[in-house]
């Protein structure tokens, strides 16, 4: 014995002289990814592959009870871990073992593995859970939303924590399967593709199952369910085209979502041509109920869109924008929400192209209403597009000013660079993340100019860019292009703010 601790001393002692530092013991994962507006969104400690969420849900009571296998690698000596979510949990396994949970703060689970993780090592993570997701309130909200026949989980920047337990940043994308038993006469959609058609699983009760196969956003990820009229097709190279329309829509509002809805496979198609490859496995829309909705957003291959943006017709600009979401939002990713101006500025310029390819209103014309119609003490001027602050996450300047934005760049390095970066910023980020500066700095290169005063006037600087003709455009007072009507309704709707 005493030559054993002679020998451990002397080797602690050699490690200490050679600078050689013993191995840190294993420590707890952290609560959040240390976003700069949501500091304790996500967790750190490990990085998940795959999500499996198996559920069943009952509109009539808004009774919502689930399994959900999470696939993780630990990134570290794992001694515990956290979850966000928010419905009751009634047992955790971490490797086929019973792990201990608690709550800490409004969507926190702290998860104690009965053995440590070692970095680098699988984590299987089994969670059983059961509530009534709309009764539960987090971050001073409810976003899971109750339909007259069904629910939503739709929602930006959270909503995967009124039905799913997850790491839930954009950071941490993964793959996904979804699996819901509702009752019969009920259809229940989610993202990507259908593995197997509906299967009736007992007397009353049919189970839907989708699958996304591409790295996929926690929040892209949504369920919706309801009575609604389904219309399929494939594309040229045979992916799903999957629309769904709330069977509460009277016409002519029915009309007017189909109309646009539709057109989704052409739309998305010319977008191919403008940003690259479409980026994921299936495409199509959902069409919300009346009164239910009150936003647009772009779920990882299947947007969900509030009816109101068909009140007054077809709107093919919103399923510009939202599609356009897909290249900038849903593969390129924003790495930290105050690069939110990336996925927003990008499709509301979607929207510019749109107008300019079916002769309504060039890029410039829209430009040159907006700069002439904002007076000067207008949020979008004193609002700093690539950091907004979390009250005007989704406010003009995200939109309406990161579009000018990308105008701007578009005159100064013309046309065939402009949309080289376009395509270059999508194929080199592709299911990843990125920031504000990637951007500015690939913008450079590809133009070989130095852009830096732009880009600090339009991104950076709360106050009103100056403009060439800046007088000549505020006295003339242009008349808005005849695409404005529809842009300016899918600006108004979009998102949560």
């Amino acid at each position: 014995m005493r030559r054993f601790l002679t020998t451990v001393t002397v080797a602690a002692l050699t490690l200490a002289a050679t600078g050689v530092a013993a191995q840190a013991a294993p420590a707890p994962g952290g609560p959040g990814l240390g976003d700069k507006y949501y500091p304790d969104y996500g967790n750190s400690g490990y990085d998940v592959s795959h999500y499996d969420i198996r559920l069943r849900y009952t509109p009539a009571t808004d009774r919502l009870t689930g399994t959900t296998t999470i696939l993780a690698t630990a990134t570290q000596d794992l001694s515990r871990f956290n979850l966000d979510f928010v419905l009751d949990v009634s047992s955790v396994l971490v490797n086929n073992r019973p792990a201990t949970y608690a709550r800490q703060g409004d969507h926190e689970l702290v998860v104690t593995p009965a053995r440590t993780v070692a970095n680098g090592g699988a984590m299987t993570v089994v969670v059983q859970y059961s509530g009534v997701p709309s009764t539960k309130v987090a971050a001073g909200y409810t976003a899971w939303v109750r339909t007259p026949d069904g629910a939503m989980a739709v929602g930006e920047p959270e909503i995967a924590w009124w039905w799913y337990p997850s790491n839930d940043h954009p950071l941490d994308k993964a793959t996904f399967d979804v699996s819901v038993s509702v009752p019969d006469g009920v259809e229940a959609i989610s993202n990507g593709s259908m593995p197997r058609p509906p299967v009736r699983e007992t007397l009353n009760y049919t189970r839907w199952s989708w699958r996304s196969l591409k790295p996929q956003a926690t929040y892209l990820t949504f369920l919706t369910v309801g009575q609604y009229d389904v219309t399929q097709d494939t594309t040229a190279d045979g992916q799903l085209v999957y629309n769904a329309y709330s069977q509460r829509l009277t016409q002519p509002l029915r009309e007017a979502a189909q109309a646009s809805v539709e057109r989704t496979a052409e739309i998305t198609d010319w977008e191919s041509t403008v940003f690259g490859p479409w980026p994921f496995e299936a495409r199509g829309g959902i069409v919300a109920p009346p009164g239910t909705l009150t936003f647009a957003l772009e779920n990882q291959t299947r947007p969900n869109y509030s009816s109101g943006f068909f009140t007054r017709g077809s709107n093919t600009s919103v399923v510009v924008h939202e599609n356009a979401h897909q290249w900038f939002g849903d593969s390129v990713s924003v790495a930290e929400w105050q690069h939110i101006w990336l996925n927003e500025g990008f499709a509301s310029y979607a929207e510019w192209l749109w107008s300019e390819k079916n002769g309504e209103g060039t890029a410039q014309e829209i430009f040159d209403y907006l700069y002439a119609t904002y007076p000067a003490n207008a949020l979008v001027w004193t609002t700093k597009p690539a950091d907004p602050g979390v009250a005007q996450l989704f406010g003009d300047a995200v939109y309406d000013r990161g579009a000018m934005t990308l105008h701007q760049l578009r005159l100064a390095v013309g046309d065939d660079d402009f949309f080289e970066i376009l395509r270059t910023w999508v194929a080199d980020h592709r299911y990843g993340n990125a920031t504000t500066k990637e951007f500015t700095d690939l913008a450079e290169k590809i133009s070989g100019k130095d852009l830096d005063a732009l880009f600090q006037a339009w991104l950076y600087t709360p106050s009103r860019p100056v403009v060439a003709n800046a007088a000549a455009l505020r006295a003339a007072k242009p008349a808005a292009p005849k695409s404005w009507a529809q842009i300016s309704r899918t600006h108004a709707l979009l998102h949560r703010s």
